[in-house]
């Protein structure tokens, strides 16, 4: 199945819509895993395997691997999900923007290096930055659109001669002709319910990828309310510090699975609250 489908596939069967963001600071890692030289894999795959049961997606953020010279343990890490959780979806969080052949060798780094489903691509190079990404139709693309950062509006934000907002063009690109594959999402923020709905309504039913709660202070039900799609689903709210370092000892995944279900638990209340019957 290409991205969307096994997106769908897996908001329905699991039904989550909770991302589990993968960013390990290797400042903050468990002191029994701090020494070893796979002690970023290590951490990683046993978070992904205490939160899997809870999660639509996992978001591994490639700026805390490379960091590290920890490239090596993001494909481990990677492969570990598509053995042990095959059905969930892996979106590289690489934020990836140039042109021609440049963006060309970042589609084979996120696809064929690290095996991702999906990356995260800066649009703001226009479509020829994008269109790269797109000759791997199976593959999904998901664009900047309103980031969750309070900066974001100093250009998302920026009316256009006709009065649109920047961000708002993006969707409107995304949701038509950009989507050439029919595998592109949007990247908007928790942090600004009324830029997700706006985007909702834009974009239909198209994928967003909504980062922001958690420890960037993003509110579940007010996302939720603003972003769901007609089927009941269509995000992956992303957490990442709030579920990673919910335990600091070597019980530490354990903590991070009870702090998955708790998120879940409340973004499964918010869709019952926001459409009664769900």
């Amino acid at each position: 199945m290409n991205f969307c489908d096994r997106l769908r596939a897996r908001w329905q069967r699991a039904g989550s819509m909770l991302c589990v963001g993968l960013d390990p600071d290797a400042g903050r890692l468990p002191a029994h895993l701090a020494e070893r030289p796979d002690g970023i894999a290590r951490f990683c795959t046993e978070i992904v395997d205490a939160t899997a049961p809870f999660a639509c997606a996992f978001k591994p953020q490639i700026a805390y691997f490379a960091a590290a010279g920890a490239e090596r343990q993001l494909e481990i890490v990677i492969a570990h999900i598509r053995d042990r959780h095959p059905d969930i979806p892996v979106v590289l969080d690489a934020k990836r923007g140039d042109i021609g052949s440049t963006a060309a060798l970042y589609a084979r780094e996120a696809f064929e290096r690290y095996g991702a489903d999906a990356v995260t691509v800066n649009p703001y190079l226009g479509f020829d930055s994008i269109e790269p990404f797109l000759a791997w139709p199976q593959h999904g693309v998901i664009l900047l659109c309103r980031t969750s950062n309070p900066g974001g509006a100093d250009l998302q934000g920026q009316r256009l001669a006709d009065g649109e907002a920047l961000y708002e063009r993006v969707a409107r690109l995304a949701a038509g002709p950009w989507n050439t594959s029919g595998q592109l999402g949007l990247v908007v923020g928790a942090t600004f319910p009324a830029e997700l709905a706006r985007v909702r309504a834009i974009v239909g039913d198209l994928p967003l990828l909504v980062p922001g709660i958690g420890a960037q202070g993003g509110d579940v039900e007010a996302s939720v309310a603003a972003g769901m799609a007609s089927d009941g689903f269509g995000m992956m709210i992303n957490s990442s510090r709030a579920i990673l370092y919910a335990g600091r000892g070597e019980d530490f995944a354990a903590a991070a699975g009870v702090a998955a279900r708790d998120t879940l638990a409340a973004i499964r209340a918010a869709q019952q609250r926001a459409r009664p019957g769900f």
